[in-house]
């Protein structure tokens, strides 16, 4: 009976040795949550010029430069809603503030969809909690079924106001950046 090292020896030696040209890997795409108007994430690491007019722009605080850890993203914006969430301003001065046109007014501004996870939350576990419903600014993105919160995907803008409002010991609410963003398109100044 042959070892499996020995049948693995085995079937190197006779396999056909095959050269090919390997293509690098493509560069990890990062989830993150940017502010309303992004375009998609390979454009916006590619035209974002991380000038921090958004920031700046930006009247609650809610865009932060994201930091090094996030290696090629460094210094581009980000929301980071269980510190700040996005209020959504009516006149959406971040995205006016951007000259790159990686926010733009054309694009869809959700920035991403919130999920409950029920092992953390407090209603889910049979206590009473009813705050990221109340305090959701989206009227109808978060219904509430026998006193328990579940999120309603197509309404949800992925504002982060429930995360951040979350008073249950290990944040309750999970919010995914949108994936599927609009590419880049040059401006007028470019």
């Amino acid at each position: 009976m042959m070892s499996r090292r020995g049948l693995f020896s085995m079937l190197r030696k006779a396999a056909p040795v095959v050269e090919e040209e390997v293509e690098p890997a493509p560069a990890r795409i990062l989830p993150l949550h940017r502010p309303p108007g992004a375009v998609a994430e390979s454009d916006f690491l590619a035209h974002c010029s991380r000038c921090g007019d958004c920031i700046q722009a930006c009247p609650h605080q809610a865009i932060v430069a994201a930091p090094a850890r996030f290696r090629e993203a460094a210094g581009s914006p980000i929301i980071v809603a269980s510190d700040n969430p996005c209020l959504y301003c009516e006149d959406k001065p971040c995205i006016l503030a951007c000259k790159s046109g990686v926010l733009s007014l054309e694009n869809p501004t959700k920035m991403g969809t919130a999920m409950v996870q029920v092992m953390d939350c407090l209603a889910w576990q049979r206590s009473f909690c009813t705050v990221c419903e109340e305090r959701c600014p989206v009227p109808g993105a978060i219904t509430l079924e026998e006193g328990k919160p579940t999120v309603q995907s197509s309404s949800c803008t992925g504002c982060g106001v429930c995360l951040h409002v979350c008073p249950a010991p290990r944040k309750a609410i999970l919010l995914l950046p949108e994936m599927r963003r609009p590419p880049w398109k040059a401006t007028s100044d470019e």
